[in-house]
């Protein structure tokens, strides 16, 4: 999506909703394209083919809201989703004067959600590791050959490794992108999750690998902020077990993969997959230090 193909379909359906977006304001340009719009709203834009999957997490703030979870709410006036060539867009209520939740905070709701029992009204998907990475891998035009060849190797050993993992003990409710800028606290103080569109049934530690990565790989976590984290889930540390550096590699590839699916259009992207690519190969020694996109 480049920002003149959103904005021309955040027009297109605004005018189906009854909505104004001359003066909407864009917000962010990833995965997702997200404006602001006069009223206090919010617009998501999805990916083509992703209209099921916006009506879900439209479904998900819902029933995540009538379980005691606090989530992001859809506005429930408007059509939900409205299809503007083949993407998916949906209206979601601003959450004002809101910060990132603190490591702390994010233990704590990931506590409550893990003990959620899954919705009796609609099956939520199994989590899906690996969903995307070979295709960015593999159709990159930005990757060299050289690049390309290990990082698909890197796939196919990542993707043996956690196929012999011990069988699942417990599958949860699982957020799916959990990290502090994914749960916000506004002004009322009540932690409230955002980005409902990877919620799933999976093993837990999937939650709980970006907190550890950012304390053992990166600059981002500091001892304290860890360990607050840890005890507000209620003492698991992951990054002690075992299994940890295969979640952590895994969950390091999906966040190169991500860099290259932008970089295609975008210089920056295409500097920081460089930079991503050269980590996880060794070249650069940790802590790493990636710049958000």
């Amino acid at each position: 999506m480049t920002p003149a193909s959103a904005a021309g379909i955040l027009e297109q359906a605004a005018a189906h909703a009854g909505l104004d977006a001359s003066t909407a304001t864009p917000l962010r340009a990833g995965a997702h394209a997200i404006f602001e719009l006069d009223g206090e709203i919010i617009a998501r834009i999805g990916k083509p083919g992703s209209a099921g999957m916006a009506r879900r997490e439209v479904r998900i703030s819902r029933w995540l809201n009538d379980s005691g979870i606090p989530a992001v709410q859809a506005v429930e006036t408007l059509p939900q989703p409205i299809v503007v060539d083949d993407q998916p867009v949906t209206w979601w209520q601003l959450i004002p004067d809101h910060r990132p939740a603190t490591p702390a905070e994010l233990g704590t709701a990931l506590a409550h959600l893990h003990t959620l029992t899954p919705p009796t009204t609609f099956d939520l998907p199994r989590y899906q590791p690996f969903t995307g990475l070979e295709e960015r891998i593999t159709t990159a035009a930005t990757l060299n050959d050289d690049d390309r060849q290990w990082l698909a190797q890197h796939y196919a050993t990542l993707r043996q490794r956690y196929e012999q993992l011990p069988p699942v003990t417990r599958t949860s409710v699982i957020h799916g992108d959990a990290w502090q800028g994914n749960l916000v606290v506004p002004r009322s103080g009540v932690p409230t999750f955002l980005d409902l569109d990877k919620v799933s049934l999976g093993r837990p530690e999937w939650d709980l690998v970006q907190l550890a990565v950012d304390h053992t790989d990166f600059t981002r976590i500091d001892t304290t902020d860890y360990e607050a984290f840890v005890t507000a889930y209620g003492g698991y540390d992951m990054t002690g077990t075992p299994e940890f550096r295969i979640y952590a590699d895994i969950q390091e590839l999906r966040w190169t993969a991500f860099a290259i699916s932008l970089s295609h259009h975008n210089l920056t992207a295409q500097v920081q997959t460089a930079h991503r690519i050269a980590g996880i190969r060794g070249s650069i020694p940790k802590p790493w230090q990636w710049n958000a996109l």
